[in-house]
């Protein structure tokens, strides 16, 4: 049987048809997590729970306020947000490489009536799900720390997702190029240890060069500070519409990247 022609080949650049079938594989991921959920939270949030204490009451001593507020409660919002940035992170890496190569999971899957594009739609949800869990397990943390109880903490989780589904994204588009567990390391040394560095989770951008604060402003994760630092202080965050669709703009555009570069490593 001959390879159909070029010309008769699917492109890599259409869109998913508008289906349903990623729903299984969603809940297939939900259900084997959930036989580990208590040690995959910990896992997820021990770093930025870590942070949080040990910087927000260790340097808080230091640093009596920042911006007219306790470090800690500072740092809280910085918090949650890279918490949520971490596990998408690692659930689209990590998690998926082994689904994906490894354990040979994808494979599997698509012999059921399924294709490559649900497969995907289910990881990058499911990886901004596992996001979302991250962060409200620190925001759990802040409410029973009492750095905040302030009403408008109930849009949190609405930050927490959309970080979420954008760190997914990009994740999955180093998933997609990836050709070993080794190659994570430079996503993580080259692009999120200088994001969250630059992104306003520890010190206030300002204090960052103009140029550098003007690129940091940009970034993602300095978007989703923007948007839950107001909120954990109780108040509504200014040119909310703005971060937002910063926020959509990195998921989808991320995702359909991703998108095409995993349907040209499984030539489909």
């Amino acid at each position: 049987m001959t390879a159909p022609s070029a010309s008769r080949a699917p492109s890599l650049l259409r869109l998913p048809r508008p289906s349903l079938r990623f729903l299984p594989i969603y809940r297939r991921n939900l259900l084997v997590w959930r036989k580990l959920a208590v040690a995959s939270v910990l896992g997820n949030i021990a770093d930025p729970l870590i942070t949080l204490v040990a910087f927000g009451y260790g340097l808080g001593r230091l640093l009596n306020e920042v911006q007219g507020v306790p470090y800690i409660v500072f740092l809280a919002a910085g918090s949650a947000c890279m918490s949520t940035a971490m596990a998408a992170s690692f659930e689209s890496l990590y998690s998926a490489y082994s689904r994906m190569q490894v354990q040979q999971t994808w494979a599997s899957i698509m012999n059921a009536p399924v294709d490559l594009d649900d497969v995907l739609i289910a990881e990058w949800l499911w990886a901004a799900t596992k996001g979302l869990f991250s962060g409200l397990a620190i925001t759990a943390v802040i409410l029973a720390l009492g750095l905040s109880r302030e009403p408008t903490l109930i849009a949190l989780p609405l930050v927490v997702m959309l970080t979420g589904l954008a760190f997914a994204g990009i994740g999955l588009c180093f998933n997609a190029l990836a050709r070993g567990y080794d190659f994570f390391t430079y996503y993580f040394t080259l692009v999120i240890t200088p994001m969250v560095f630059l992104s306003g989770v520890y010190y206030p951008r300002d204090t960052l060069p103009g140029w550098l604060a003007a690129i940091a402003s940009a970034l993602p994760l300095a978007a989703a500070v923007d948007l839950a630092r107001p909120l954990v202080l109780g108040e509504w965050p200014a040119q909310a519409a703005w971060r937002v669709s910063l926020l959509l703009a990195v998921a989808l555009v991320s995702f359909g990247i991703a998108l095409v570069l995993t349907r040209r490593r499984f030539r489909v």
